[in-house]
């Protein structure tokens, strides 16, 4: 009973939709259309995403409250004073482990390109010696680009990777009216072992 009850109601409602569809014209049609996209965005993607994001806020103060907490009243001080051992330990952990090197190999080449710099047949070579604490990663770079190029492509390497130092550059050019340069870094990487 209520079925045919439903049934007729619908079947009263769906001219009256179309008859005032009709008066709406194209550009009435247009805004409909987006008004039921934008709804059906909103409701599959945007309202989801809102409960991730309260969750995330939550999972922040959680941590920021156990940061707190784990913080001594000694550590609140700007001028902290730490053992020899300490301080020698801190220094030690700024510096990646031995086995991220691929990673910032990786790097380098992505701030190369860019800053659309060639960079071409780099040597590398792992200078591990017994007795220190830290490897050294020498490599060598053929770098080919223009001036300001190079120049922001050393500049985006030393602020990515606060691990790596330049140890020499030699620059050529193969005439004074060429605006290309051929530079030859040799770069070396600090890793922890």
């Amino acid at each position: 009973m209520k079925t045919e009850t439903l049934q007729t109601q619908l079947n009263r409602l769906v001219p009256q939709l179309r008859w005032h569809i009709g008066r709406l014209g194209t550009i009435g049609k247009i805004g409909v259309g987006l008004l039921v996209a934008t709804s059906i965005y909103f409701f599959s993607a945007v309202l989801p995403q809102e409960s991730v994001l309260e969750k995330l806020k939550e999972r922040a103060e959680i941590l920021q409250v156990q940061a707190l907490s784990k913080q001594a009243p000694a550590d609140s001080e700007a001028g902290r004073k730490m053992s020899g051992d300490q301080a020698l330990q801190a220094f030690y952990d700024f510096f990646p482990r031995i086995d991220s090197s691929p990673f910032w190999i990786r790097e380098l080449v992505r701030i190369a390109k860019k800053q659309n710099v060639e960079l071409s047949s780099s040597e590398y070579r792992l200078v591990n010696e017994s007795d220190a604490r830290l490897a050294r990663y020498e490599m060598i770079l053929p770098v080919r680009g223009s001036y300001p190029q190079i120049r922001a492509f050393i500049a985006d390497a030393l602020e990515v990777i606060p691990a790596i130092a330049i140890s020499a550059i030699a620059i050529k050019r193969e005439n004074i009216t060429s605006e290309k340069l051929e530079v030859r870094l040799e770069v070396n990487l600090y890793l922890n072992k």
